[in-house]
């Protein structure tokens, strides 16, 4: 497959995405006065919620809790909150902080995640983005490999960050999960106490103690196969989250 992609400045990446950010780029949007969203999904350590094919790639960017009697894995993602335009993009649709901008964006239109190709199809680029500019994949190769070393920093990011972000989870009162590929449990924390825990977490040394996680998920069918791996589910109303869904209606 080969794969020509200039952006013409269009700004529609830059309207209602939750840009992931890695630990350092979550404290500096909290420090420039942005809202950061909490995305966390999960699977047991049985494989449940996970394609066999990605569970390497999968473990390496979570980490290992448990769940009732259960091994699970999380994984946290901490995203700039955009609901419209992003906060840092001006009338002309540039960039305010083009020089700091995130890695996900310096990245994008690629995908971080290796077990999902590019689509032009279902990004929201106008064709002509498509149609002219610079070779970006050839042969099914990435060309730039500049871009390839920012998606290896974004995906060493997820692993280096992983056991902060658990643990500053946890002074936050986030403790409950989405079960992988069923949804994903969103966290809107008070911005300032989540930039205090952040840079009290940076203070402190990290154990390697497994925290304690439940899952929210969609339906009874789903919920029987996670308590039949001796995971904890619960089934109260979220006081401090959303639950987001994946499944079908």
């Amino acid at each position: 497959m080969n794969t020509a992609f200039s952006c013409v400045g269009c700004g529609k990446c830059c309207n209602d995405h939750h840009v992931p950010l890695t630990l350092t780029e979550a404290r500096m949007w909290a420090a420039d006065g942005g809202q950061v969203i909490v995305l966390v999904e999960g699977f047991l350590g049985n494989g449940l919620g996970l394609p066999v094919q990605q569970r390497e790639h999968a473990e390496r960017r979570s980490v290992e809790v448990r769940s009732g009697a259960s091994e699970a894995f999380v994984a946290i993602t901490f995203a700039a909150y955009n609901v419209g335009p992003c906060r840092n993009l001006d009338e002309d649709n540039l960039c305010r902080i083009y020089e700091r901008r995130p890695l996900v964006c310096r990245i994008y239109p690629m995908e971080i995640n290796p077990h999902i190709p590019l689509n032009p199809a279902i990004k929201e680029c106008p064709p002509e983005s498509w149609e002219k500019g610079p070779d970006l994949i050839l042969g099914g190769e990435l060309v730039d490999q500049e871009l390839a070393g920012l998606i290896q920093r974004s995906r060493q990011a997820d692993r280096d960050d992983i056991r902060a972000k658990d643990a500053i989870c946890a002074l936050l009162d986030i403790r409950t999960t989405a079960l992988k590929g069923d949804g994903f449990t969103a966290y809107l924390p008070d911005m300032s106490a989540f930039a205090t825990v952040i840079d009290h977490v940076a203070q402190q040394p990290l154990t390697n103690a497994s925290s304690d996680w439940q899952f929210h998920v969609s339906g009874d069918d789903i919920a029987g196969q996670v308590l039949a791996a001796g995971a904890e589910v619960t089934t109260e109303t979220p006081l401090n989250y959303a639950f987001i869904s994946l499944r079908a209606a």
